[in-house]
């Protein structure tokens, strides 16, 4: 089998290149989603410019939109931007399928070209046997790396992070900032809604405004009927 790379250089050695650029793209996705998915698990320790970055754009997001309100669509925005040497995730996979396609058709080109010649089996067969390989060690590289299943775990994992770590501190943050500059007072009701843990939305939802002053629950029942009243 090795001697067909002595006599036919031209068709053997390409197939080969081409089937380790293909396997090398594959190796790349899945080194690069592991040490993100690593990185996420403490990611307000983390050293990564990307994940810095991530952070950054998004603390100022909320500052200009006083929240964000579809942080999966913010997410999967960066996911779509990560790339390598360049190169998005889904277009590396996208080459490296193409490689591996193209490889099978140079070994199938080679293997015409000696059926045409009368070459014999010996030098044939090894074109089809190196395909074989090629296929199977792409594809088992694939399943092992799962690029999509890691892409999913990253998903996951920056979306709680950023949905349930670091909006809560972006918001507690802006409130001690309002507290240091004296725009409101410790003791203001916004304080205490921030603070104050285990209240509820119907409580809160129960305080209606009536000009520039609160009105209880129980001040908003007597207005009503008095209004009442005064419509009848």
């Amino acid at each position: 089998m090795f001697k067909i790379i002595f006599v036919h250089p031209g068709f053997v050695i390409p197939i080969l290149i081409l089937i380790s650029l293909s396997i090398i793209c594959q190796i790349s996705m899945g080194v690069l989603c592991h040490k993100l998915i690593w990185e996420t698990e403490n990611m307000s320790g983390s050293q990564n410019k990307s994940l810095q970055q991530l952070k950054l754009k998004f603390s100022n997001c909320c500052k200009l939109h006083e929240g964000m309100s579809n942080v999966p669509v913010f997410v999967d925005k960066y996911i779509n931007q990560i790339k390598v040497c360049g190169l998005s995730l889904s277009t590396l996979k996208h080459i490296s399928g193409q490689l591996i396609l193209l490889s099978i058709l140079v070994a199938g080109s080679g293997a015409c070209r000696g059926i045409i010649l009368g070459e014999s089996v010996v030098y044939i067969v090894p074109y089809y046997v190196i395909s074989f390989l090629g296929l199977y060690c792409y594809f088992a590289i694939s399943s092992l790396i799962d690029i999509s299943d890691k892409t999913k775990i990253l998903r996951t994992n920056l979306i709680d992070y950023l949905e349930n770590h670091l909006a809560n501190r972006l918001e507690q943050t802006e409130l001690d900032l309002k507290i240091v500059q004296g725009e409101i007072t410790p003791d203001s009701d916004l304080v205490k809604e921030e603070t104050t843990p285990g209240k509820k939305e119907e409580e809160i939802s129960s305080e209606k405004k009536f000009g520039d002053s609160i009105l209880s629950q129980e001040e908003a029942q007597e207005l009503g009927s008095l209004l009442k009243e005064f419509l009848a």
